[in-house]
């Protein structure tokens, strides 16, 4: 991994307190060679990101060149003008305001931020969270205190116009964020790439499990890939990867999706994006998603209020299945057999969800899962009903999900139609990782859902194509990286 250090000239930073590559943006902007055939991350710290200026066409340019770079030419532009930013300010001044007490007084008129660290501990949440709104080496951040202490400005913080105390500072968090943890010198001697994968070791119901991740680490190396088990306490060393892969359940409501915005922000490929995240979360988007492209879905109709279950049980008849729009493993998937049934979940479910799906009811003993990664087929699977139940996870006997069996095949032994319609699913959705559920009947093939964290575990997904599935799993990531 190369580190390169833009300045705006040349001593702008002691080149003896960093080990990396330091460089004028000049030098950068007039030799597009440098750095052919490397994938180095850029850290920008020319003296102007004005637009048009050396510092701003650094970043552009890094882009075009497929070089990591912070800050980003979004970056840039962002924190131009107040109105751009405004939008961050609620949930900065919320973390702002509670440092107080860890601050033990008033609040400074300024305070510098570098690499999302602030000068002290009690800044430390408030840091991140800026760090994660706003990619920059140095930030400083104009602090009106009060009652309820307000941000009056956001802006970068240039080199020149440091203490000697701040620079000094500054070099630490350099190091600090440019560090790398590895796991031995094994790994870092054949390792081309390092990729993330995000975990909660205490997850009930994994995507993929310690071991699977484990047999895809061993693929990995041997195509020149080390992976590496993070956790959510993990966001700050993000960047030091090349890749994230999210073995956690995803919501946009949680951690997972800072992390999935915090590789896009870094120009990292990842596994779940955060668009891909926000389509197949909602389940009354995919509906709309798949109609719209004309990828066969059962008989739906939106709840929105009382009066729509009479049209409901109309026209879907009974038994049929009520849905809330952000679910995940069958849960908030229910099966009502009359009009009082559905009324009475209904009502229950709209006093948190102003919308709701019903859908025709299909009965079958499985549903076929095609694992689609990059638009492409990756792997086919049943998973197989639970036990006297309707769905292949069931969360009412109380205690541990009773999950139902799988069966899997090659992508040679499937129907092509039902592996046709899952690619085109698919693509409705991303160029990611996705595992399409679709349901085989008599009347014809349907599209349950489209998830962005489809289950992927040795033995059981890949049990039909192999260590094929892994190969092609890394492959995606390394292809765009060397693109």
């Amino acid at each position: 991994m190369t580190w390169v250090i833009l300045t705006g000239r040349k001593g702008d930073l002691d080149e003896t307190a960093t080990p990396y590559k330091i460089i004028t943006n000049r030098d950068y902007l007039t030799h597009p060679s440098l750095f052919r055939g490397q994938l180095p991350k850029i850290i920008n710290l020319s003296s102007s990101y004005a637009y048009q200026s050396r510092g701003y066409y650094a970043s552009l340019l890094a882009s075009s060149r497929g070089h990591r770079v912070i800050p980003s030419v979004e970056t840039m532009i962002d924190l131009s003008a107040r109105k751009l930013y405004e939008n961050s300010l609620p949930e900065l001044e919320q973390a702002l305001n509670r440092c107080r007490a860890e601050l033990g007084g008033a609040f400074p008129s300024s305070v510098g931020v570098f690499f999302g660290i602030g000068p002290s501990k009690a800044w430390e949440r408030f840091a991140r969270l800026l760090f994660d709104w706003f990619r920059a080496p140095a930030l400083e951040v104009s602090i009106k205190d009060g009652d309820w202490a307000t941000i009056t400005r956001i802006g970068f913080r240039p080199l020149a116009r440091m203490s000697a105390e701040e620079k000094e500072r500054f070099t630490a968090c350099l190091e600090t964020y440019t560090s790398r943890q590895w796991r031995d010198g094994k790994a870092r001697a054949a390792a081309r790439y390092s990729f993330a994968t995000l975990i909660d070791p205490k997850e009930e119901l994994p995507p993929s499990s310690i071991a699977s991740l484990k047999h895809w680490s061993r693929v990995a190396a041997r195509m020149g890939v080390e992976v590496e088990p993070i956790t959510r306490k993990d966001l700050p060393r993000l960047a030091n990867f090349d890749a994230l892969f999210i073995r956690e359940t995803t919501s946009i409501s949680n951690h997972t999706y800072r992390f999935a915005r915090r590789a896009q922000q870094e120009g990292m490929p990842v596994i779940d994006d955060p668009l891909s995240m926000i389509r197949c979360t909602n389940k009354v988007y995919l509906n709309e998603l798949m109609a719209a492209n004309n990828v066969p879905v059962p008989p739906t109709v939106m709840i929105a209020g009382p009066g729509d279950l009479e049209k409901a049980a109309e026209q879907l008849g009974f038994p049929l299945v009520l849905k809330i729009p952000d679910s995940s493993f069958s849960r908030g998937v229910k099966k009502a057999s009359t009009l009082d049934e559905l009324r009475a979940l209904a009502t229950k479910w709209l006093e948190d969800s102003d919308l709701l799906i019903a859908q025709k009811f299909l009965p079958t003993e499985f549903d076929w899962r095609i694992g689609v990664l990059g638009g492409e087929p990756l792997f086919a699977v049943h998973y197989l009903m639970a036990k006297k139940h309707w769905q292949i996870v069931n969360h009412e006997r109380g205690g541990k999900p009773d999950e139902g069996g799988f069966r899997s095949f090659t992508l040679a032994e499937t129907p092509k139609e039902v592996i046709d319609i899952a690619v085109r699913a698919a693509r409705c959705i991303g160029d990611g990782l996705y595992g399409v559920d679709i349901k085989e009947t008599p009347d014809g093939i349907y599209v349950i859902e489209v998830n962005d964290n489809p289950n992927l575990d040795h033995g059981c997904e890949d049990a039909g194509e192999k260590d094929t599935v892994w190969t092609k799993l890394t492959q995606w990531f390394i292809d765009r990286l060397e693109r």
